[in-house]
């Protein structure tokens, strides 16, 4: 497992079993979502990935360019990447998506004996954990 250094404005730690790019399209998400990386931040370029994360550079692009289809991050020219001012409003793909990861999450929980209410409870200190996240 590697983790990220210092220089980077998110954690990643990356673990076997899933792809590393989709490891990072997910801790960049998360950074910007809960606003360790603000609108406007100027986001590394591909080299600084590759290199401090110690991944192949088509990697790193590969999930900055997901993370710019997203709408997450945008392209400047002469200027670099920045976190996008806007979040893109829901569309019914990401709705479509968030659906199925929400019955995963209810199968998981109800096969594990979870409750209602202790999933909710989950839920609900998950949220506040990302709305007031702790620098890397």
């Amino acid at each position: 497992m590697r983790e990220s250094p210092d220089l980077l404005p998110f954690s990643l730690e990356i673990r076997p079993g899933q792809p590393v790019f989709e490891q990072l399209v997910y801790a960049v998400r998360k950074a910007v979502i809960s606003g360790l990386i603000k609108p406007g931040d100027r986001f590394p370029s591909v080299r600084t990935l590759s290199r401090e994360l110690r991944i192949h550079p088509n990697t790193a692009q590969k999930a900055l360019s997901a993370l710019v289809s997203e709408g997450l991050l945008d392209v400047h020219p002469g200027v670099g990447t920045v976190v996008r001012h806007r979040q893109p409003a829901p569309n019914p793909q990401s709705l479509q998506l968030l659906t199925e990861n929400v019955e995963r999450l209810i199968v998981d929980a109800k096969k594990a004996g979870v409750s209602l209410e202790d999933l909710s409870r989950f839920l609900n200190d998950q949220w506040k954990q990302l709305s007031h996240p702790e620098k890397p």
